[in-house]
């Protein structure tokens, strides 16, 4: 349990307000209310599933619970206030937000990860800071500790919240993610803001008809009600798999955690893989049941050895799934989120969102989003062929060595053995050739292009997501004098680094049980610490995976600053009840630190700490 004196709650000041109806809020204005500060920025998977996880809870308290975004961004992208407002409509964030465009917030109140959550009490004290996922249950019991305590002290007062919602625009599609042309010429996006699929005529404008109806939700059947949640990536499969699967298309339905299938025909959808329950624990790459899988945001598709490769963004993999055998499994990565090449089992990735296969079938390529790379698979490797790491992006053409993008969600491979990257936050497309290495820019000025789209007839659209259609690239705009040649800004992500001494030096990862919970070893060690960092010769020991939540790591001397990368996880279960829940809790850092003299030698890190 972490003790300490009770922390009153900085105020709330950032550059302006979303979701409030023009109003300025003050922690005055949120007195005698429970309130939760969520720590966000939008391009953050984990950031996507926290505002999941609290849905039910603002719905369950909306009396006495009010939820405030503090949006806290990592890339320059995330900075625009028209690109934060596009995002809290996109994500369908129901509850006011702050933004917090220099971090300022982050740091009042010392957040050290995407996400962080602070609870704040009737009376304006932090009574919990936690990192990461899976506090849902936990938030839900503290609240309802909250509720009893403030209402026995009369400091709660019930009522509506401050939430204004904004008036949506009348668009055909609205924040559409993925597209892929049909056999007959007509081309399927998933409207993503929509929970649909709609299919359009060849001019990529004209209605022909849409699978869903439109509200978030997770049912099978006909076209006209099935429902979606914020679907994402769409795979063809080869005729001769579809024929025995008894479905044509594969639907990464992101936020239901499923994989769905679509007979065009009819336009039937099922559910092919996923529990709809989010991962939480471990899967090796032997074949499982699809339908009995646990599956995290998976954001795209595609055909690839003589299987469905689907990218999971929300644990930093690529899995693959059987349509025949009915099975899935992990086929690339060890969910730490970072940069790593090598054998596929043992590559980083860092939210994988795009992909494409090469014409001849031997190289899937990958927009691995968070790190701003385009990386492949070939012969049981994963290498990058633009991309420096999690904290490095911009808008750099030339050498892909020295090239940079930021935040890139879409790929397509071209029959000439180039590929075309969306190079999203920086509103571009982008082209890399193999043969000369050379990065170019095709057309910039896009509405944070999404995915890219090669159709029949031989011409290129793009998914212009935050412009709600798609967009022909111009005629000869693949040519080389088509293409620009961008010297663009450098940026890197800054945050402030932890200082560390050279030596001996102490990680603790704090997790207290929410009340009512307690460590559950049920099904092995209760609780999960994997270390690691960039570049490896930061640490001289300490590295690898234990149970222990406490590691004593050894600094070099010779290496002056880099990066430590954690993941923490905890499980728990109901105490003291007869059909006990199990929960779990976990989160990844990138810590950022510097080797100085006579510097602290302890990393506190809070998955879940109390104050009392």
């Amino acid at each position: 349990m972490v003790t300490s004196p009770r922390v009153r709650a900085p105020e709330l000041r950032g550059r302006r307000w979303l979701n409030t109806g023009g109003r300025d809020l003050t922690l005055a204005d949120l007195r005698g209310r429970i309130s939760i500060l969520d720590f966000w920025t939008f391009c953050c998977i984990n950031c996507l599933h926290v505002l999941d996880e609290l849905r039910p809870l603002e719905e369950k308290y909306a009396d006495v619970l009010v939820v405030i975004g503090v949006h806290s961004p990592k890339f320059e992208h995330e900075k625009d206030p028209e690109a934060l407002a596009a995002a809290v409509e996109r994500y369908g964030v129901h509850h006011p937000v702050l933004d917090d465009p220099e971090l300022d917030m982050w740091q009042q109140y010392a957040a050290r990860a995407w996400p962080t959550l602070a609870v704040v009490d009737p009376e304006g004290y932090v009574v919990a800071t936690m990192a990461g996922e899976g506090h849902a249950e936990g938030l839900a019991r503290l609240v309802d500790e909250l509720i009893s305590v403030h209402e026995a002290k009369g400091t709660l007062h019930r009522g509506d919240g401050p939430y204004v919602p904004p008036a949506e625009e009348a668009t055909m599609l609205r924040f559409p993610g993925k597209a892929v042309p049909l056999p007959d010429g007509n081309l399927l996006v998933s409207d993503s803001a929509r929970h649909s699929l709609v299919e359009l005529e060849p001019d990529g404008e004209t209605l022909v008809r849409r699978f869903g109806t439109g509200d978030r939700g997770r049912v099978d059947g006909p076209a006209e009600s099935a429902t979606f949640s914020e679907p994402q990536g769409l795979c063809l499969l080869p005729p001769h798999v579809a024929e025995v699967a008894g479905y044509d298309l594969v639907v990464a339905d992101t936020v239901n955690h499923l994989l769905r299938g679509v007979r065009l025909a009819t336009g039937e959808v099922t559910t092919v893989a996923g529990t709809g329950r989010q991962w939480r624990s471990t899967v090796d790459d032997h074949p499982h049941d699809a339908l009995a899988v646990d599956l995290s945001s998976p954001w795209d598709l595609a055909w690839y050895d003589d299987r469905i490769v689907v990218a999971m963004a929300g644990i930093h993999q690529l899995w693959w799934f059987d349509p025949i055998k009915r099975t899935a499994g992990t086929y690339a990565g060890t969910t730490v989120e970072a940069l790593r090449d090598g054998p596929l089992p043992d590559v980083w990735m860092a939210q994988p969102s795009g992909l494409s296969v090469s014409a001849d079938g031997v190289r899937l390529w990958i927009a691995d989003s968070e790190t701003s790379a385009l990386r492949y698979v070939e012969n049981g490797v994963m290498g990058t062929a633009v991309g420096q790491g999690l904290f490095d992006f911009g808008h750099v053409d030339g050498p892909a060595g020295q090239a940079l993008m930021q935040h890139p969600l879409g790929v397509c491979a071209l029959p000439d053995g180039s590929v075309l990257v969306a190079d999203t936050y920086n509103g571009a497309v982008r082209r890399f050739d193999p043969a000369t290495g050379l990065v170019a820019t095709v057309t910039d000025g896009l509405a944070e292009p999404s995915d890219v789209v090669l159709t029949g007839d031989g011409s290129v659209l793009t998914v212009e997501s935050a412009a709600h259609r798609l967009t022909r690239l111009a005629p000869g705009a693949l040519t080389a004098t088509g293409a620009n040649t961008v010297a663009g800004p450098r940026h890197r992500a800054e945050r402030r680094p932890t200082d560390l001494p050279a030596g001996k030096v102490t990680l603790d990862v704090v997790f207290t049980p929410a009340p009512g919970q307690k460590l559950d070893d049920t099904y092995g060690p209760s609780t999960r610490l994997v270390v690691s960092a960039s570049p490896p010769e930061l640490l001289l020991s300490g590295a690898g995976t234990t149970t222990d939540l406490s590691r004593q790591l050894v600094v070099n001397p010779e290496v002056t600053e880099g990066v430590l990368q954690v993941v923490a996880q905890a499980a728990t279960c109901d105490a003291d009840v007869e059909h006990a829940a199990c929960h779990l809790t976990r989160q990844d850092w990138g810590v950022p630190v510097r080797v100085v003299d006579g510097a602290p030698a302890r990393i506190p890190l809070v998955l879940r700490g109390l104050d009392t």
